[in-house]
């Protein structure tokens, strides 16, 4: 059993570096794309968290989002709520906002540059509780 769920936490990661590497490669064009960098820093926390909540073994419902993760989290070690101070739940508005044209938005460089920042932040913070499960990375 362990081991399927390592997996499972395994394909997580690799989805969430997936977007990780997106908004690295966007951030180096000559024209970025601001709404895809902002999506994909969220996608990248949200998958991570989600990562962490399938090693520990602890259901969660399809949502994307942050704050309600880091909530699960949180039950699960307090620690979590570092991800508050990193401000990952910040990342939310850019799940939906960004994506459909009822509630267009589109962030500007500095936005995303600092979406990134809060994703490998909290990326950090939580490859760092996964290693501390004894996940192997």
């Amino acid at each position: 059993m362990r081991k399927e769920i390592e997996e499972k936490v395994k394909q997580w990661i690799l989805l969430a570096e997936d977007d990780l590497k997106t908004v690295e490669n966007e951030l180096k064009s000559d024209e970025p794309v601001t709404r895809s960098i902002c999506f994909h820093a969220q996608q990248c926390v949200e998958k991570y968290l989600k990562a962490y909540l399938t090693l520990k073994q602890r259901a969660f419902r399809k949502t994307h989002d942050i704050e309600e993760l880091i909530f699960l989290c949180k039950n699960l070690d307090a620690e979590f709520d570092k991800l508050y101070e990193i401000k990952s739940h910040e990342l939310n508005k850019y799940a939906i906002d960004v994506r459909y044209p009822d509630d267009i938005y589109f962030p500007t460089l500095e936005e995303a540059i600092e979406a990134k920042k809060i994703a490998v932040k909290s990326k950090e913070f939580i490859v760092e509780k996964l290693k501390k499960e004894g996940l192997r990375i």
